[in-house]
């Protein structure tokens, strides 16, 4: 194992911020993982912790068939964001904005340097591609403040990966993942193997989000140049486990064997795996989902759990206003899972105390919250 620690710029003065990669194995193929970006969100990192002793041993057996990076803390600056005793890991407090959105766009910087150099060799070009994006981001103009440096980093080491998992969680909710329609078929296993409710697809949910900026250029890509042989080569999702509670140490241990299990299957570490449960949820598209609101402020009360399977017109959850003795019941628009719920108890406008995948799309544009 190898521990890398990159010193973000624009720290305060006195004061320093590092940011640490840890890599385990060798070889051509390479595998990105990270945990935490938004730094509240902790059994992403914990999970991590339990991949890092593991990674530590199959390196340590020759299991390791591809570079494994892993950053178990994504987001130092967030991890010490608190405010009277809460941690507050979503938005940079400085800037307001979420640590998850806005990423680099590389198509754009990448298509205008290797255009003319693509050709019919579909390796050829994934290499000149993966070495364009590193030397785009090495060329760019100094980070012009904390947050922004870090994000050139998490996406400078994950940009030339065949696998990248951005490990999150919502307030309460199942496990879900978010993909690019084209590598549904792919993740099925990993869905699989974390029993998760949902898989939300999109190949654009808006917000240049970290797996997005990760998976997108090779679409865009392979759109701007139709006549060069060029894959989707990057494989990214943002895997939301559960959550903001779930740290239990069998969860994260198992959180962790699925996605062992599932580079495995994917030929990047060798011996003897668990198959994928033949059971999985739902591929829907991320257009289909639903957020849903009170009507007015006052106390939540949920009727339905997270996870659970909603028909339209279901009751999901109350809202009572003690003063005027106001009683609202807010309904399913659409059938679904239920997949995420809000962790607060009181209804502020605005602020979305419900999601429900569905089948049926109707939304478009911004498909992502902030």
């Amino acid at each position: 194992m190898e521990r890398i620690d990159h010193l973000l710029p624009w720290s305060s003065l006195g004061s320093e911020r590092r940011l640490s990669v840890f890599r385990f194995g060798a070889g051509e193929r390479k595998v990105y993982i990270q945990a935490s970006l938004h730094a509240d969100e902790l059994p992403g990192m914990r999970t991590a912790w339990e991949l890092k002793q593991r990674l530590a041993d199959l390196e340590a057996r020759g299991l390791l068939k591809a570079r494994v990076e892993l950053v178990p803390v994504a987001n130092p600056i967030g991890l010490g964001q608190t405010l009277q005793a809460s941690h507050l890991g979503r938005f940079e407090l400085g800037s307001g904005k979420n640590f998850n959105r806005d990423f680099v766009e590389l198509s754009e910087l990448v298509a205008a340097r290797v255009g003319a150099r693509l050709g019919a060799d579909e390796q050829a070009n994934v290499a000149l591609i993966r070495q364009t994006m590193v030397e785009a981001l090495d060329e760019l103009p100094p980070a012009g403040s904390e947050l922004q440096g870090m994000q050139r980093l998490l996406l400078r080491h994950a940009c030339d990966a065949d696998v990248v998992l951005d490990l999150h969680c919502d307030f309460e909710a199942a496990i879900h993942l978010y993909a690019i329609p084209q590598h549904w078929p792919t993740w099925r296993s990993l869905a699989a193997r974390l029993k998760a409710g949902t898989v939300l697809l999109a190949e654009d949910s808006g917000g240049s989000s970290f797996d997005e900026s990760c998976s997108l250029p090779w679409l865009r890509l392979a759109r701007a140049f139709p006549d060069a042989a060029i894959p989707l080569a990057c494989l990214a999702t943002t895997v939301e486990l559960g959550s903001m509670g779930d740290t239990r140490v069998d969860q994260a241990r198992a959180n962790a064997e699925a996605i062992l299990g599932f580079l495995a299957e994917q030929g990047l570490i060798a011996g003897e795996w668990p198959a994928a449960p033949a059971e999985c949820c739902e591929g829907v598209p991320f257009e289909g989902t639903e957020y849903l609101y009170a009507p007015h402020a006052g106390v939540v009360s949920f009727l339905r759990a997270a996870g659970e399977w909603v028909e339209k017109g279901d009751a999901l959850f109350e809202v009572v206003d003690p003063l005027n003795d106001k009683l609202s019941t807010v309904h399913a628009g659409t059938s679904g899972v239920l997949f995420a719920i809000e962790r607060g108890r009181y209804a502020q406008p605005g602020l979305w105390l419900a999601k429900v995948a569905g089948r049926e799309p109707f939304r478009k544009g911004r498909l992502i919250n902030d």
